[in-house]
């Protein structure tokens, strides 16, 4: 059997240089090769596409090709960077083919807006579930590297323009740990008018707090659906005080988001006393 590409075809060396490219603009890139099809001709086929709405190569059949990038969405979400699966896709009469399918992406971010008490443990969390941290802060004196080494940047910003240094996109996460409701006020302006907003955008606070921030909001002509993007109050109730306590529950809020769960303790979850221990 023979290991050249089909003619015509992308390589795997051409796939692999436009995935560095891509990463080194800072995009996401999905890839996708044949690796079983009712029609052999098919199989080694490889296409891409990245998040600039580029693309190249083919599976060997248009039909195909859209099929897949039909797909792209729903089977890699947002805050996904890495991943890799294989799907059987149908197109035309009984025709199918099963495509590997890989996604190349930076790491997601975690903008930490506030750089006091939670953002030394928040950041430190983040980066440990392999998030690219950034803290920001007006304040020289807060926003030093050396208050966080396991940040990726921290930086010293304007309240004014708060993300002119990064735009925090789809799959990314911000968390607002400032020291005012009115640094709040001027972030969420900013991201809520974003085109393409962070997925996740969480404020802390007291009940007040939120309320008077949402309030002016509304005043600026933001809809309830605008304001139920924000988590405010941000993280789960787990009961902690402490700094590190507040971003373990802000942590455990996200990974939640993204994954789905219950939010019980698992023990009430799984019950294995009750279901194979209890009387009787």
């Amino acid at each position: 059997m023979s290991t050249h590409p089909p003619r015509g075809n992308l390589s795997a060396a051409r796939i692999a240089a436009r995935v560095l490219e891509a990463l080194a603009r800072g995009e996401r890139i999905h890839t996708a090769v044949v690796v079983e099809a009712s029609d052999q001709a098919l199989v080694g086929r490889r296409r891409w596409w990245s998040s600039r709405r580029l693309n190249g190569g083919t599976l060997g059949s248009r039909s195909l090709d859209e099929a897949v990038a039909g797909k792209l969405r729903s089977l890699f979400p947002p805050h996904q960077s890495t991943a890799a699966l294989s799907r059987r896709f149908a197109f035309g009469e009984g025709r199918w083919a099963r495509i590997y399918l890989e996604l190349h992406g930076p790491p997601a971010k975690l903008v930490i807006v506030g750089a006091g008490h939670i953002a030394i443990p928040l950041a430190r969390i983040g980066a440990m579930l392999g998030l690219r941290v950034e803290v920001l802060d007006d304040r020289p004196e807060f926003a030093a590297a050396e208050r966080f080494p396991d940040a990726h940047a921290v930086r010293v910003i304007d309240f004014c323009d708060p993300f002119a240094a990064t735009r925090p996109g789809p799959a990314d996460h911000v968390v607002l740990v400032t020291r005012g409701h009115s640094f709040d006020y001027e972030c969420l302006v900013r991201l809520l008018r974003m085109s393409s907003p962070p997925g996740y955008i969480g404020m802390i606070g007291s009940r007040r707090r939120v309320r008077a921030t949402h309030e002016q909001l509304r005043r600026e002509g933001f809809s309830t659906d605008d304001l139920l993007r924000v988590r405010a109050p941000v993280g789960l109730d787990l009961g902690g005080q402490t700094p590190a306590e507040i971003a373990v529950a802000v942590a455990a809020e996200i990974i939640l988001f993204h994954s789905g769960g219950t939010g019980k303790p698992l023990v009430e979850k799984e019950r294995v006393v009750e279901r194979f221990f209890g009387e009787g």
